[in-house]
């Protein structure tokens, strides 16, 4: 059985990666689909999000990770996938995913949404609070996944408000290695 969990991912959370994690315990295979979001400007262009994630998954031998722009059901039946996973981290979570649900279901009635209960720790997670955090330098390692740190950092070097580079961080920052297609959040957009 084929699950997908779609999303901006902009930047995969740690609690995206709890829910995938667990997705691929459930199922025989999950493909975690990054779709753009017209009415979002992302921090990061779809090709590096993807980086982000093959980056952080490579433990999940039953995962694949993969782009698409159109409707999440048109991905589902070209990939034959019948379970849609979602996370659900509050009330208010609830209500927006059971309204993506049944309008899914309109369009594709053996396509099922799955919803997991987000960890508790990751409970208040989410990217637009880790961007927000970041662009004023406070500290991510315990919000995203090792591999996506020091993107994020990169992006926010720059910043006015203040650097979000740690002393390590700037060690291993060379000429070679520059920002890719980060787009910092002008002050007061979280995104």
């Amino acid at each position: 059985m084929i699950a997908l969990y779609p999303g901006s991912f902009d930047p995969i959370t740690r609690g995206h990666l709890d829910i995938i994690e667990r997705g691929c315990r459930l199922f025989d295979q999950v493909v975690v689909v990054v779709f753009q979001n017209s009415s979002k400007k992302p921090l990061f262009p779809v090709t590096q999000r993807l980086d982000q994630i093959r980056r952080s998954t490579t433990h999940l031998p039953n995962l694949e990770v993969d782009s698409f722009d159109g409707l999440t059901v048109t991905y589902a039946q070209i990939r034959q996938a019948t379970v849609l996973l979602r996370g659900l981290r509050a009330i208010s979570d609830f209500e927006f995913e059971l309204q993506m649900a049944h309008t899914n279901k309109t369009l594709a009635t053996d396509l099922e949404t799955v919803f997991l209960a987000t960890s508790t720790e990751y409970s208040f997670l989410s990217s637009s609070v880790v961007k927000e955090i970041a662009r004023f330098g406070g500290p991510i390692d315990h919000l995203v996944p090792p591999a996506v740190v020091l993107d994020i950092r990169k992006c926010y070097a720059k910043n006015p408000i203040g650097s979000a580079l740690t002393a390590e961080d700037s060690v291993r920052l060379t000429p070679e290695a520059p920002p890719t297609g980060c787009r910092p959040m002008p002050p007061g957009s979280a995104g």
